[in-house]
């Protein structure tokens, strides 16, 4: 009788609680599991019993381990971006301290949520359509910082040439550098450097070498 009532007590909890907040409970739950034990190994189970709902209730919500899964990385990519987005937002700052500040917010958010990183940076190797939803994301980043680089050569008269193709290189080169860096970062667990230790090693990577490119220095290979 006991764990009946403990039972229907749990059950008029889930019917209460309104289901855009049991959804992210959901995928609270799942972002751990698929941290911990990989998309293939993560127990439906589990994930239900860490989220406080039946297995029925994820299915209802979810349709399968598929769509939870790409929930999970719609989820933690579009946050992740967000914040990148809110750190470059000071239009009447610097292009270089925007790309500093835009870089602080990538390194905190990677730092502050390092199972939904994990998850996203292990999605690659998942196959379609799991690799579709990281290069989203991945594809907006990019773009983002293309335009950053794109207006510091403008502004510092560089050709078109610069400030197109080559701009767009750097800014994938940089965007790449960013996602191994925060691998590393959070692999530290015991001195792992701090979001702004971090952003000022790949700002000092990268600006240099573009303020060099604004000044027409560029590196040839010797002969």
């Amino acid at each position: 009788m006991a764990t009946s009532g403990k039972a229907a007590a749990k059950g008029a909890g889930q019917r209460r609680m309104p289901r855009e907040v049991r959804e992210q409970q959901m995928l609270d739950a799942a972002v751990a599991g698929f941290a911990r034990y990989g998309y293939q190994a993560a127990s439906m189970d589990d994930i239900a019993e860490a989220a406080g709902v039946s297995k029925p209730l994820v299915y209802l919500y979810l349709k399968s381990k598929e769509e939870l899964f790409t929930a999970c990385l719609r989820r933690e990519g579009a946050a992740l971006v967000d914040s990148v987005r809110r750190g470059t937002r000071d239009s009447g700052a610097s292009v270089d301290q925007r790309l500093w500040d835009g870089l602080c917010a990538f390194f905190a958010h990677t730092a502050a949520h390092p199972d939904g990183w994990t998850v996203l940076h292990r999605a690659a190797t998942q196959g379609e359509p799991f690799a579709r939803e990281v290069s989203r994301m991945r594809v907006e980043m990019t773009e983002l910082v293309t335009e950053l680089l794109a207006e510091a050569a403008q502004s510092s008269g560089c050709d078109g040439e610069l400030a197109g193709r080559e701009v767009s290189g750097l800014a994938h080169a940089l965007v790449g550098a960013a996602e191994s860096l925060a691998v590393w970062s959070n692999e530290r667990s015991g001195d792992a450097p701090s979001a702004k230790e971090t952003a000022a090693t790949l700002m000092n990577f990268c600006w240099s070498g573009l303020e060099n490119l604004t000044k027409g220095g560029r590196w040839t290979p010797h002969r």
